[in-house]
């Protein structure tokens, strides 16, 4: 395979030696030190084909539950372009095709098991179904990211959804929303405007495996402020602590992580970057040569490790920090603090050796995933590389691993695409060029 290298554009040259730099120092200790780390082949025929003329739409949401199984989000018909859904415009423009339904459940040979989502009664249905996450008990909760609010909340509520091919470059990296926010209202069949806007997404959503409504926390319409107990703001991601009985919440707009009762939705705790107090203040634009902000950009990503210890993303920082469950600040690292644009770590998954030993990190920007070390967070290796032929990403968002160490990513923006990256062992630590 064709390794290129990436030039990032805007960059002062001395951040781009220092970056130079600092994976030429990786690469060296990796070498030197005979750091192994996990190898994988892609699996080219993963899943199998969805029949129905069907087509997913921008992939924010994917997870690996006890059994084993796959669960995919997307966004659906409003992720697709014209000629992906024919059928559905005024007039009929072809055969092809409809969109796939927006939850779905797949095993590990890449067989569809189970599928639904949508609108009904008694809840807000996402316009961006963002992340997902499966409970111990086998509930399905979807995280609600979709439609950037209206301006004024701190100068965050501007960005749109990227256009095809741009993976949202031109936003800057001031007041992103979560990696693939909705950003436009539902559009009629001809494309134009069905009706008024949706309310923005400000809600998480609870269901039983095979789509029974549950239960949802916030409101849709109703944004929260980093202080509410009761409201979110483009919730991006959720994790589940089955052992506490309680829900974690990458709540993107506020940033900061909440925590809620899993069975009554009750406010228990919330803290932002550091374990400080979430702020509302106005973040600027992200400068890489300044000192790490004392607040989240944008959370958009929550885990919780064997040990106990929560990972939190921060896209726009370029950073992953660590916390104790009552929101105490353990320890940071920043990924390639180079990167501009939409930001290096969109997603994080644990590797499924009993100590979860690795940490790979989805990076949406540099259209790669990097293996760190869990203890140093140092990055030891990388997978993967821009472009459209199996193996390759474009719009890198999500990241999980089954219990046999197989790897699992979804892509948005017009990636549009699962793939499965089968474990082959641990080899010599190695990095691709980027």
């Amino acid at each position: 395979m064709k390794r290129t290298r990436n030039f990032y554009i805007g960059g002062l040259a001395a951040l781009l030696m220092a970056g130079a730099s600092q994976l030429a120092l990786e690469r060296t200790a990796a070498a030197q030190g005979g750091q192994q780390a996990p190898k994988f082949e892609v699996d080219r025929l993963w899943p199998k084909p969805l029949g129905n003329h069907w087509i997913p739409g921008s992939f924010n949401g994917v997870t690996v539950d006890s059994t084993d199984h796959i669960w995919v989000s997307h966004r659906g018909v409003d992720s697709l372009q014209a000629n992906e859904k024919g059928p559905t415009l005024t007039p009929w423009a072809s055969e092809c095709c409809f969109s796939a339904p927006q939850v779905m459940e797949f095993d590990a040979a890449g067989t569809l098991l189970n599928h639904w989502g949508g609108p009904g009664a008694g809840y807000d249905w996402p316009q961006n179904p963002s992340g997902i996450a499966v409970d111990g008990k086998g509930n399905v909760w979807i995280a609600a990211a979709g439609v950037t609010p209206p301006a004024g909340r701190g100068g965050r509520g501007a960005a749109a959804p990227p256009a095809a091919g741009a993976a949202g470059g031109a936003a800057g990296r001031a007041g992103r929303g979560a990696p693939a926010a909705g950003g436009a209202a539902p559009a009629a069949r001809g494309g134009a405007p069905a009706g008024p806007p949706p309310p923005g997404d400000a809600q998480v959503l609870k269901f039983s495996k095979t789509g029974q409504f549950v239960m949802q926390i916030g409101k849709a319409g109703q944004m929260g402020t980093p202080d509410s107990t009761t409201s979110l703001n483009r919730p991006a991601a959720v994790a589940i602590d089955d052992a506490a009985n309680e829900v974690y919440v990458a709540d993107t707009g506020d940033r900061r992580i909440a925590v809620f009762d899993a069975n009554t939705g009750a406010f228990k705790r919330a803290w932002g970057a550091y374990g400080e107090k979430p702020g509302d203040a106005p973040a600027g634009a992200y400068d890489p040569a300044a000192p790490p902000a004392r607040q989240f950009r944008d959370p958009t990503c929550v885990k919780i490790a064997k040990d106990g210890m929560v990972y939190v993303c921060d896209r726009g920082n370029d950073r992953i920090q660590v916390f104790d469950k009552t929101g105490k600040f353990i320890k940071e690292m920043q990924v390639r603090k180079e990167t501009t644009g939409e930001g290096s770590v969109w997603d994080v998954a644990f590797s499924a050796d009993p100590q979860q030993r690795f940490l790979y990190v989805a990076d949406g920007q540099n259209k790669t995933v990097w293996i760190l070390n869990r203890d140093s967070l140092m990055t030891v290796a990388n997978f993967g590389e821009g472009g459209r032929y199996p193996g390759m990403f474009y719009g890198l968002a999500r990241v999980a691993v089954d219990s046999k160490g197989n790897v699992y990513t979804g892509e948005t923006y017009e990636g549009k695409r699962v793939q499965k990256f089968n474990y082959k062992g641990l080899g010599p630590a190695q990095m691709m060029m980027h």
